[in-house]
């Protein structure tokens, strides 16, 4: 009951005045949620949103997927060394990591005048305030949370399950695809919702690479609340933003915990 409570007062009851306030400011009905589709700009933060979301998911996997398979195949001591770099950059403030990166990017930054000086490039390549700068900040900051729920579900894998294909005369590729792929595919499905879900929602590595020309969904919540004081746009904006979480959470315990469920029963 405590719990219980305590969620209702804090979480529950929050939601519901803010879906009320979306509801009902300036006016009952649905213009805010009509304006929000309607107007060019709240639609291309939108459309903005969800891809950079979904780049920074597809990235972050590409990525992730072999250095938690380096991670589970590795010594155990080069392992936990490895292991312990990937967690260490979790523990780093986010904002110290979002400025290193607004360090490394910008026209004079060291991955500019790198590419300069090995002829590379002509001139600087403009790396922030744009979508790309949001893109490179978020996939380092998200990769691992991809690369842990990988590299737990690759550890569980039998490394005799590889050899038996092997034996049976499967090359790499094969192996891959038709072995490693599939087991893996239920941690690599959950990692890259929960890099979705959360880039869905980040808003200061967005604000400071991408400026306030390629804001995302979180930044324009933030500047209608706090600095327009428009409740019920920005109420929608974020009710918009949770019924998309929760909808992709619930095709996680409807899908991947069911499939889990039946792999362990195999």
């Amino acid at each position: 009951m405590p719990v219980l409570l305590l969620l209702l007062v804090f979480f529950v009851a929050p939601v519901i005045g803010l879906l009320l306030r979306s509801l009902t400011e300036p006016q009952f009905g649905l213009q805010n949620y009509a304006e929000l589709f309607a107007t060019s700009t709240y639609f291309r933060i939108i459309f903005n949103t969800f891809f950079v979301s979904t780049v920074v998911t597809l990235v972050a996997l590409v990525l992730g997927y072999p250095v938690a398979w380096l991670l589970a195949i590795m010594p155990k001591r080069a392992a936990k060394i490895v292991f312990s770099i990937i967690v260490l950059s979790m523990w780093t403030n986010l904002l110290a990591r979002t400025y290193a990166w607004m360090v490394l990017l910008q026209r004079t930054g060291v991955i500019n005048k790198t590419l300069m000086a090995l002829g590379i490039i002509a001139e600087p390549l403009p790396l922030v305030n744009n979508l790309i700068g949001v893109t490179i900040g978020m996939v380092y900051i998200m990769l691992p949370f991809i690369i842990l729920p990988l590299h737990a579900t690759m550890r569980a894998i039998d490394p005799a399950i590889l050899n038996a294909a092997a034996l049976c005369g499967a090359g790499r590729w094969q192996s891959f695809w038709r072995v490693l792929l599939p087991l893996s595919a239920t941690g690599a499905a959950a990692g890259a919702l929960m890099v979705f879900v959360m880039s869905l929602g980040y808003y200061v590595t967005p604000s400071l690479l991408g400026g306030t020309a390629n804001m995302m969904l979180a930044g324009i919540i933030a500047q209608l609340i706090q600095s327009l004081l428009n409740w019920g746009l920005g109420g929608a904006a974020a009710f918009i933003l949770l019924a998309v979480t929760l909808s992709l959470y619930a095709l996680q315990v409807r899908f991947l915990d069911g499939r889990g469920q039946q792999q362990g029963t195999r």
